[in-house]
């Protein structure tokens, strides 16, 4: 059975994304979605870790693309125009995973 932490979460990842795409620029919703999405490969830094998935552990500030230093950096990367969408995605994929964490 699908437990609502699942939801949240994958619902958090994959459909406020298409939210946030529309908010930011109706007329190009679709390829600023898959740009939100596409900031989903900061999950690739869990193969670093062992075991790979461990649903007791949060993700932010254990993972190298998940430390706080790392979020300054996406922080900063709202201030260009052109790095500001993916900005928006990054640090909206670590807010979910936040999400996640506190649903434990």
């Amino acid at each position: 059975m699908i437990s609502l932490k699942f939801l949240i979460h994958y619902g958090l990842h994959f459909l406020a994304p298409g939210i946030i795409a529309y908010l930011y620029n109706p007329k190009e919703w679709k390829k600023n979605w898959l740009i939100l999405i596409s900031t989903m490969l900061i999950d690739l830094d869990h193969l670093l870790a062992s075991p790979i998935f461990d649903s007791n552990r949060c993700s932010v500030g254990f993972h190298p693309l998940h430390s706080f230093p790392v979020i300054i950096l996406y922080f900063i990367l709202l201030i260009p125009k052109k790095t500001r969408l993916i900005a928006i995605g990054l640090l909206f994929h670590l807010l979910t995973d936040l999400t996640d964490c506190s649903l434990k």
